[in-house]
C-alpha cells in the first residue's frame, strides 16, 4: 500500500496555495513552476477540489485558486478524498473476498490499518502543514543570512579607526 502521485500533488499544492493565498488568486502556473507538477496534471487535481468545495477559482486578469473554507476546517483526508485517492492495504478493497471470495485471514488486520491511517489523515489540517512549511522557510532564510552585529558607538569609531 502506498500513497500515489495524484495524492502527494494535491497536498503539496493546496500547502504551496495555502502558503500564498493572502496575497490573492494563486494560479496553477505559478505552483506548477514551484513544486515541478505538471500544469495539466494540477488542472485535473484542481477540478476535483474545486467540485470538492476546497477550492474557489477566480475568473479573468488576476484570477487563480483560493481555498474555499479556512485552512484549519481541511483536512489531509478531504484533500486525498476529493482527488479520488484510495488509501487501503487490502487486496481486496475492503470487499472480503481476498481469498477465494472469502476473507483472508489477515482481513481484519488491513482494514484496522485502514481506519487508523484514516483517523491520522483526518487529525492533520491543512493550516498546520501551512505554517510548519513557514517555518522551515523561516529557518532555512536565517541560516541563508545570519544575524547582522549591530555595533554601539563606540564600537563603530573602534573599527572605524582601526
Amino acid at each position: 500500500m502506498r500513497l500515489t502521485t495524484k495524492g502527494r500533488f494535491a497536498v503539496t499544492a493546496m500547502i504551496d496555495l495555502g502558503l500564498r493565498q493572502h496575497r490573492g488568486p494563486v494560479t496553477l502556473a505559478g505552483i506548477s513552476e514551484r513544486q515541478k507538477i505538471s500544469l495539466s496534471y494540477l488542472e485535473q487535481l484542481f477540478g476535483r477540489l474545486r467540485r470538492h468545495g476546497l477550492v474557489d477559482s477566480v475568473r479573468g486578469p488576476g484570477g487563480g485558486y483560493t481555498m474555499a473554507r479556512p485552512m484549519s476546517q481541511i483536512s489531509v483526508a478531504d484533500i486525498i478524498r476529493a482527488v479520488d485517492e484510495p488509501i487501503d492495504a487490502t487486496q481486496c478493497g475492503g470487499l472480503g473476498n481476498c481469498h477465494d471470495d472469502h476473507e483472508c485471514m489477515t482481513h481484519e488486520l488491513w482494514m484496522q490499518l485502514n481506519e487508523h491511517i484514516y483517523q491520522f489523515l483526518e487529525s492533520v489540517d491543512l493550516a498546520s502543514l501551512v505554517e510548519r512549511q513557514r517555518q522551515k522557510e523561516a529557518e532555512a532564510a536565517q541560516q541563508v543570512r545570519p544575524e547582522r552585529k549591530v555595533l554601539g558607538t563606540a564600537q563603530l569609531k573602534a573599527v572605524v579607526n582601526g
